[in-house]
Formats: structure tokens, sequence, C-alpha cells
């Protein structure tokens, strides 16, 4: 059974997600932030795992500032959505305000595209569902576990608040319309694994988010 070992990491504690499984050997990582290559290496050490694979919610620099250092130093493919590749590539162009610290490029990243498929993992891992959830960016997405009954949202959704708008790629409507009608379509009961802050659930979150929720203006 896959275990999640989550690291709040960088200047604005941005949250990375390790999801080893002990049984296979292998682990696969959910954003790489400012930061979490060393925490993530030792505590992948500890559980004897390999990575294989590093997810990215989307590319914000926040989400992905450590990720070509981690994908160099494991051998793991990076994979993001085909809308937001663009980030990736040349980050430090699009970080929106000057930082302390170079975000080097990852150039041979994996594109996804569409509204939804499947992700095969390597290592035998079980492959994860995703889903293209724009609106925080043009590419923003959610990576699904429906065996172990959790989804790692990114900026998509928080607990008790959604992701910003303001920035370049975002779009309120449109961020609003993902939750409503990809997210909100998970059972009630997955647990909410969020770009920053704590988990929630799906079911939470459609009662009771003041906005996308079922009582919000």
């Amino acid at each position: 059974m896959p275990i999640v070992h989550a690291f709040e990491c960088g200047p604005v504690a941005t949250m990375c997600y390790l999801v080893c499984n002990p049984a296979l050997a292998h682990a696969y990582v959910v954003d790489a932030p400012f930061g979490c290559t060393q925490p993530v290496m030792e505590e992948v050490d500890r559980q004897g795992c390999t990575i294989t694979d590093i997810l990215l919610t989307h590319t914000h620099w926040d989400h992905t500032a450590d990720c070509a250092g981690l994908a160099s130093a494991t051998g793991a493919k990076v994979v993001v959505h085909a809308a937001d590749l663009f980030r990736l590539i040349d980050p430090m162009k699009h970080t929106i305000w000057p930082l302390p610290f170079t975000i080097a490029p990852v150039l041979n990243a994996i594109p996804l595209d569409g509204v939804q498929g499947v992700l095969e993992l390597g290592g035998g891992q079980a492959p994860l569902r995703f889903i293209h959830t724009p609106g925080h960016t043009e590419g923003g997405m959610c990576f699904i576990d429906d065996a172990s009954r959790y989804v790692f949202a990114g900026d998509t959704l928080f607990r008790g608040s959604v992701g910003r708008v303001d920035l370049p790629g975002g779009d309120a409507a449109t961020l609003l319309e993902a939750i409503r009608t990809r997210l909100f379509a998970l059972p009630d009961d997955m647990i909410v694994f969020p770009g920053h802050g704590p988990t929630t659930t799906i079911g939470d979150e459609r009662r009771g988010n003041p906005y996308v929720g079922e009582n919000a203006e």
C-alpha cells in the first residue's frame, strides 16, 4: 500500500508529496518546491525506495524550483500538462517577481494533454488518473489514486479556499467550473492533498467551501 509523506518547503510553504510503495521499492513525487530535494532524498533512502516519476500539478515557480535537481539526482521522468510546459522550459522568465535563487529549466518533461486520462508510473506502481483543472494556471492538473482514495489537487482546491486567479493564466470562472464538474465528481470521502495547507476531503469542500461549495454565492 502506498504511503504518502508530506513536506512543506520553500518561501511560500509549498507542499511536496513523496508517495512510497515499500512492497515495490519505488516511489513518485508530486510537485518539487524549493528546498525539497534533501528531505525527500533522505526519506526515500529511509524507505528503501527509488523515485521513478515527478508529477507537477502546475508550473508556478514555487512548485517547480527543485524539479530539475531532483530529476537529475534520481533519473525520474517529469510529467506536466502540455498547457503549462512553457514555464518549465524557461522558468526564470515567468517568476512574476524577482527571486533570490535561480531555477533550472526542465527540457525533457513528458507533456500530457486532454481533459482526463491514465498515467502509467514506473517500477510497476499502480497507474494514476489525471484530470485537467485549469483556472489557477492554463495546465493545472490533479492526480487521483482511486484505490487509496486520495487526490493531489495542487493549487486548484484548498481547505476552505481555492487557488488564486489573479496571476497570469488564471481565470475565476474556468477554475470554479473545473472544480465543480471534475473534482467534485469524485467521492465525498476522497482525501484532498493540496498544494498549500492542511488536507481536506471532497465532501467537506463540496458542502462548505465558501467559494465553490453548495452554499457559495
